[in-house]
């Protein structure tokens, strides 16, 4: 998961707006990935973390600041009816703490459709998980992707 991720925030940067604000040496793409992460429901420093893994080295001050600045220029998070999507979870490290983030992607147009981070790795987070992913997306149709985690 944690490389399609990267590759999702790479695709980002490909794309033709390298525009970066004044004094800010993080691509708007990047910092919209961060929103996107924190809007999905995750916290400050969860998105911190995320943005860590993925090569991204920025304060929890400097993503508050994105959150407050991008925020109110972005639409409401878009609404997908993907024929694949590939989820995964992935332990990670929040604040010293094991955290468990799970991700949904759509296969095709690289969408994240979902993502979240539970304190515990059981059914109960990953079907609230799933939950969620069927009420924001019509899924009814979709094959999803997993690995043979344990």
């Amino acid at each position: 998961m944690l490389m399609q991720l990267t590759n999702l925030l790479r695709e980002t940067l490909d794309e033709d707006s390298q525009d970066v604000w004044e004094n800010e040496r993080i691509p708007t793409p990047v910092r919209r990935f961060g929103v996107r992460l924190h809007t999905a429901g995750l916290s400050i420093r969860e998105t911190v973390a995320i943005l860590e893994l993925l090569g991204v080295d920025r304060s929890h001050g400097a993503v508050w600041n994105w959150v407050h600045t991008l925020s109110e220029a972005q639409n409401d998070p878009p609404t997908a009816q993907p024929s694949r999507v590939a989820v995964d979870e992935k332990q990670i490290e929040v604040d010293g703490e094991k955290k468990w983030l799970y991700a949904a992607v759509d296969t095709e147009s690289k969408l994240l459709l979902e993502v979240d981070v539970f304190s515990r790795r059981e059914t109960a987070p990953a079907a609230a998980f799933l939950h969620r992913l069927t009420q924001k997306h019509d899924v009814a149709e979709t094959v999803f992707l997993v690995d043979a985690g344990n």
